[in-house]
């Protein structure tokens, strides 16, 4: 641990990405808003911290990129705009998957985080495994000063119950909430570029009132948001006039 305090004691603030489940694009928020925060001329960098699926290098572009090792350590991979990045993704080769057990996870997230240098940041940018197991509370402890946790939920009644949980173990593990960020919520029309609320939306605000945590804004449902995930283009750069983009604009201003 203290070598990993070592290691970080150059960057200003750790935000953490969690969500209480898969399938609620963490992964994307987590790397527009990284990406928001360079465009306000903040250095930053982004961990990826999914063993079992890292989407990180695949959504800022970087699949077939590898880690190199330095003089003091990991160098991360410089990444659009040059955010540093890294990401369990950059240890195996395309396609390629590995089976990782408990106790080697464990030592194994220890030694990747004491072996990184990053340098002097900003901000970083802690995309979370999914879900509120072993793995993301291991994550939380390790980082040294956590400044605290960003929760992503959908607007289904499910994803609101897991969040919730979420929420409750960062209160029990005095871990500070920054807020709850609603994404999918609404659609934004690929026609007319308009928001329409064709299903159930304002489940996270309501949400962050019952569990007294800020609420950090609604992103709509946008077809282009996974198109250029896959493409490896972010989104907030592509399409900055977009209302998710000036979304993801308005999330950080009240964070930073």
């Amino acid at each position: 641990m203290d070598i990993i305090k070592g290691k970080m004691k150059g960057i200003r603030y750790k935000l953490a990405v969690l969500s209480g489940k898969g399938g609620v694009g963490k992964s994307t928020v987590s790397a527009n808003l990284a990406m928001a925060l360079v465009q306000r001329g903040q250095k930053t960098g982004i961990i990826d911290s999914d063993f079992h699926g890292p989407s990180i290098p695949k959504i800022l572009g970087l699949q077939g990129k590898k880690l190199m090792i330095g003089k003091e350590g990991i160098l991360p991979v410089p990444g659009p705009l040059g955010i540093k990045v890294v990401s369990t993704g950059f240890l195996m080769d395309d396609n390629e998957s590995l089976t990782w057990f408990d106790e080697f996870k464990r030592g194994a997230l220890e030694e990747f985080l004491a072996s990184v240098q990053f340098g002097p940041l900003d901000y970083l940018v802690l995309d979370l495994p999914p879900g509120t197991g072993a793995e993301t509370l291991n994550m939380m402890k390790y980082i040294p000063d956590l400044t605290g946790v960003i929760v992503v939920t959908i607007p289904s009644e499910l994803s609101q119950g897991v969040a919730r949980r979420g929420v409750t173990i960062c209160q029990k593990a005095k871990v500070p909430i920054i807020g709850i960020i609603e994404n999918m919520s609404g659609f934004v029309c690929p026609d007319c570029g308009k928001k329409a609320n064709i299903f159930q939306t304002g489940g996270g605000e309501n949400l962050a009132q019952a569990m007294g945590v800020p609420f950090l804004g609604c992103i709509p449902l946008d077809e282009r948001i996974s198109q250029t995930a896959d493409n490896g283009t972010p989104f907030i750069l592509q399409y900055p006039d977009s209302v998710s983009a000036k979304t993801f604009h308005s999330i950080i201003e009240k964070i930073i």
